[in-house]
């Protein structure tokens, strides 16, 4: 049932923090980005440090990618539960209360003395990433005025590359010099950095009127909207693909292309830099067509996974084939976000809690599934596997997803 828009703005002119004047939407927008930064390190740094972490906690590889399962799985359910449930809830003291949790759950991660302990460290992570995302990412109609809010949405979701760009290869490296325990224990204290940053720099944010909350009702007549379907089916295809593939990359760098473990910490910066220019290409592609663009994301995904069993034995090809992938990642969470937004624009903050759990839900299923393939065959055969998950998220935009910029008319 639609609903009217947030008046962008009105509520922004006036909730300023009184220790910034001026300058408190801009610095509030970039506390916001910098908790996205730290979710996003904290949720995928496992992945830089996955056979360190498997050894030290004597597990397997696809044992390992639990680590990457259960905050997908957690964030997944926790991203309507936890809007639902909070909306009469002021929306700062829920960003300041999840990144706390957050902090908790680094700390837990750095002390954990046995692989159960990590588990449940990686259950917070997973609720704080289903609750921060959803309150979180469609803030800036609430901290900018009107002119500054598309800008400032931008900003916040930098956060996601910067994780992949800064974060994960900065604790890869710190990991691999000196222990992976010492990575989560600095992010635990760059968390309460970010807790302090939120409580300073972050103006009172009253809960919405009713009209404007997510309920459970507007969250099921979205599935009622045809593009919202097949967004959602290509989003389970595309990131499924890439989660299986991306979580074993560590293990197949070191096994497969026989890359020292000095460099993987390298080799994850690169990637990231090709993720941060993959998504602002994406930015300037999708007002021509979004569409196209998720095509040619999800076609150069699919392309690098299929090639990198063979190619991937030498090292130039290897790296060659990581920038194309980060490349054409990059654009995915961009294009997904819109995609979703765009189908519903009545409900934005219901969009973005569908597009918060889709995609959590999928990157847990990803580990998860990637995990069966390793342990049951091989590295380089879930490579394959999720290239032909990626190829059929192609076919999905293909052959469903109409002939428009956005990808068909909306029911």
């Amino acid at each position: 049932m639609p609903t009217a828009a947030i008046p962008a703005g009105e509520e922004a002119a006036g909730a300023r923090s009184p220790l910034t004047g001026r300058l408190g939407p801009a610095l509030a927008v970039f506390a916001v980005m910098a908790g996205i930064f730290s979710i996003v390190t904290t949720e995928i740094m496992p992945i830089g440090l996955l056979t360190p972490m498997g050894r030290s906690f004597q597990i397997s590889e696809g044992t390992a990618g639990w680590m990457m399962t259960i905050p997908g799985i957690v964030a997944a359910i926790a991203a309507p539960l936890v809007t639902v449930a909070t909306g009469r809830i002021d929306r700062r003291a829920m960003l300041c209360a999840l990144m706390a949790l957050l902090a908790v759950a680094d700390f837990l991660a750095a002390a954990a003395p046995n692989y159960a302990v990590m588990l449940s460290s990686r259950i917070l992570v997973g609720l704080t990433i289903g609750g921060f995302w959803s309150i979180g990412a469609g803030l800036a109609v609430r901290l900018v005025r009107e002119e500054s809010v598309a800008r400032a949405t931008a900003v916040i979701f930098t956060g996601v590359p910067l994780g992949s760009v800064l974060g994960v290869p900065a604790g890869t490296f710190l990991g691999h010099v000196v222990g992976w325990r010492a990575s989560f224990a600095v992010m635990g204290a760059l968390t309460v950095g970010v807790l302090i940053a939120l409580l300073v720099l972050l103006p009172p944010l009253p809960p919405l009127p009713a009209v404007h909350r997510t309920t459970p009702r507007v969250l099921r007549d979205l599935f009622r909207i045809s593009q919202i379907r097949i967004g959602l089916a290509a989003i389970f295809l595309v990131v499924i693909a890439h989660f299986a593939t991306y979580t074993y990359v560590d293990p197949f760098l070191r096994q497969v292309t026989g890359v020292p473990s000095a460099a993987i910490g390298v080799l994850l910066l690169a990637y990231g830099a090709a993720g941060l220019a993959g998504n602002l290409l994406a930015g300037s592609m999708l007002t021509r067509s979004l569409r196209g663009t998720f095509i040619c994301s999800a076609s150069l995904l699919a392309g690098a996974a299929w090639l990198l069993p063979a190619a991937g034995r030498w090292q130039v090809g290897a790296v060659g084939l990581l920038l194309l992938w980060g490349l054409a990642y990059g654009a995915v969470p961009v294009c997904a976000q819109t995609w979703l937004a765009r189908s519903a624009p009545h409900a934005p903050e219901a969009a973005t809690v569908l597009f918060t759990s889709s995609f959590q839900a999928a990157i847990s299923l990803g580990a998860l599934l990637g995990g069966v393939v390793v342990d049951s065959a091989s590295l380089s055969a879930v490579m394959l596997w999720g290239g032909t998950l990626a190829a059929a998220a192609v076919l999905v935009l293909r052959l469903l997803g109409g002939p428009g910029g956005l990808g068909g008319r909306s029911d």
